[in-house]
């Protein structure tokens, strides 16, 4: 028949329960976006595909050119550069209230019952 082996995440065969669990996949949640490491240009990514971004962001480039150049170069990066930012914030703070929901989830304690 069939049998299955348990083995507990606990003291001395803490080692053994590492060994073995590799070859697993593990059910731990994760509903976060961002890491550390992709956050910026995942981020602007994101956000350059909205029109109203892009809109602002041909503004500034046409304004780099001398010939359209209408105010200061750095005054028309200003809204671009600030809605960007704003954001680029919300959207990290979010991220990481996701990110201590999914370790508070990960860590709680179950139950498991068994005829």
């Amino acid at each position: 028949g069939k049998h299955r082996i348990v083995i507990p995440c606990l003291g001395h065969f803490k080692e053994e329960y590492e060994k073995v669990s590799k070859q697993y996949m593990n059910n731990k949640i994760r509903t976060t976006r961002y890491t550390l490491l992709n956050f910026l240009p995942r981020n602007l990514f994101e956000q350059f595909h909205r029109v109203a971004n892009l809109y602002f962001l041909f503004l500034v480039v046409l304004n780099w050119v001398p010939l359209v150049e209408a105010f200061q170069k750095e005054i028309t990066m200003l809204p671009l550069v600030g809605v960007l930012t704003i954001i680029a914030v919300k959207d990290g703070l979010e991220d990481y209230s996701r990110y201590k929901m999914d370790k508070q989830i990960n860590n709680l304690v179950t139950k498991v019952y068994c005829r």
